[in-house]
């Protein structure tokens, strides 16, 4: 082994995309590569000892905001035991600031961009004897032509095991400005003969989970179309479910997609669908084309038409909008009926334009990672404190599946309740939110038996009427027997923005 090639994903079912496509296009040095991916909570001197055991000359680190504080300290640890090897950086977290990073000081090279071609350019290189002059190497510009496909890189335990990220396409035509993919130009596609052959392979080898981290699946229709159809073809074929994880944009449903997607049956298809804000002038504040009028009708069409799981993402925080404006758009996805609300607290991402509206709207960020923002000139740090609450709460109870029957009374959206602004589905689980926060001091190390417990209390405390307070205990049991004779009753699929972050490229 000449070269390492590492980085530490969330979770063991996470596989990495981006170190795939570095091994893929080293060219001739791909037989000298190996992978390493490492977990959370490993220790550093155990990541150290893997790396190290085979005396490689260079290794390469993808990092990302979730990793960097823990290959912050690899890279040092490292340097110590090893000064000799040349350590080379990549990912979206190095890609831009990079001066002001910790990380950045104790690695040789850092490539600022995407990274499969200038690797493998450096690699070859260093390996001749001829070092750049300069440490910041600049990535190749977005592409996808001439790459070499990583899939077969997906070994057996993979396949059985694991997240498979898969991607038809780079990059993205929308210039949102919380997200890195507004720094693109346009959004490339891979030729669809060579991919659907990938993903042949793939399939024919047993693989049945695909994620796809496409940020604009649906843009390019007929590429969309050509991917459902060699999927429902080998749905109704084999007789065997596969689960399909794509990201669409939600005001862009020509018939001929609606048509296609209907004929899916249960337990195939989910869809990341972000909405972000209902809010058309904060929109347009960040950059945002949105035809909300289309993209709700298109929501309610896939509830309604559709055996697809929604997972709808909503973003907390935004410049310009209110804690009242971000609980009418929760109000209104609520209506909606998506099978889950992401709710996310925005992040100043490095490189991302949202800093632009800094000393306008008063942004304050965490200024270790995640970098979720504090506070605003509209929502004080308290009130960031609590939604943050509230989006654990909503994960934990709203998006867990595991009180269907229960949560209807939670938001107060039950038939026998009376709609109001104070009885809006928001208001209620806020509620709940602070009251929970107030019995446990904690949002996490909560048991579903406890929580369960909670809720019952809850029942008890919130609702004066005894006919709501008998109905929703009644729900409460209902989901108890339930949960206790099948297990969790609903098994998450992992976010867009979880895919993104665990299987990027190497960009």
């Amino acid at each position: 082994m000449t070269i390492a090639l590492a980085t530490i994903n969330a979770r063991y079912a996470h596989s990495s995309l981006a170190l795939r496509y570095l091994k893929a296009n080293l060219g001739d040095l791909e037989a000298q590569a190996q992978l390493f991916e490492f977990v959370l909570g490993a220790r550093a001197e155990h990541m150290a000892e893997s790396l190290l055991a085979n005396s490689p000359q260079i290794i390469g680190l993808s990092v990302y905001i979730w990793n960097v504080d823990e290959l912050s300290r690899l890279a040092a640890l490292l340097k110590v035991l090893a000064p000799e090897v040349i350590l080379v950086l990549g990912g979206p977290e190095v890609s831009h600031e990079t001066e002001q990073q910790t990380i950045v000081g104790y690695c040789d090279y850092v490539i600022c961009g995407a990274a499969e071609q200038a690797f493998s350019r450096l690699c070859a290189q260093l390996l001749n004897g001829k070092p750049p002059l300069h440490k910041k190497i600049a990535g190749d510009s977005l592409l996808t032509e001439g790459l070499r496909l990583p899939y077969y890189l997906y070994d057996d335990a993979d396949i059985a095991h694991r997240y498979l990220y898969v991607e038809a396409s780079r990059g993205c035509p929308f210039k949102c400005e919380f997200c890195l993919s507004s720094l693109d130009r346009t959004a490339v596609p891979f030729e669809i003969g060579a991919f659907l052959i990938a993903l042949a392979e793939l399939y024919e080898r047993g693989a049945r989970n695909f994620k796809f981290i496409d940020r604009t699946f649906n843009l390019r229709v007929d590429d969309c179309l050509a991917l459902l159809e060699f999927f429902l073809a080998r749905i109704e074929r084999d007789s065997q479910a596969v689960l399909l994880h794509f990201e669409l944009i939600p005001d862009h449903l020509p018939d001929r997609l609606r048509a296609l997607i209907a004929r899916f049956p249960p337990g195939c298809l989910q869809f990341e669908i972000g909405i972000q804000t209902f809010n058309s002038q904060v929109q347009a504040l960040i950059s945002r084309r949105q035809n909300d009028e289309k993209a709700q009708a298109n929501l309610l069409w896939l509830r309604q038409n559709t055996q697809a799981h929604l997972h709808v993402d909503l973003i907390a925080g935004l410049p310009g909008e209110s804690l009242e404006s971000f609980a009418a758009g929760f109000d209104k996805l609520i209506d909606l009926r998506p099978h889950e609300i992401q709710v996310g607290v925005l992040k100043r991402l490095r490189g991302t334009p949202i800093i632009r509206h800094t000393q306008a709207y008063e942004l304050r960020f965490n200024p270790n990672p995640p970098y979720n923002l504090l506070s605003n000139n509209l929502i004080s740090f308290a009130q960031m404190q609590q939604l943050t609450r509230f989006a654990r709460f909503w994960d934990l109870i709203g998006n867990s599946g595991n009180f269907p029957q229960t949560l209807p009374y939670l938001l107060g959206t039950a038939g026998q309740f009376e709609p109001s602004p104070q009885r809006s589905p928001f208001a209620e689980f806020s509620r709940l939110t602070d009251w929970l926060y107030d019995q446990t001091d904690s949002t996490y190390r909560i048991a579903a038996e406890r929580l369960a417990g909670l809720i019952a209390r809850w029942i008890n405390v919130r609702f004066e009427n005894e006919a709501e307070q008998q109905a929703a205990s009644v729900a409460l049991i209902n989901d108890r027997n339930g949960g206790r004779n099948s297990g969790l009753r609903h098994q998450r699929q992992p976010t867009v923005t979880t895919i993104r972050q665990h299987a990027a490229s190497a960009r």
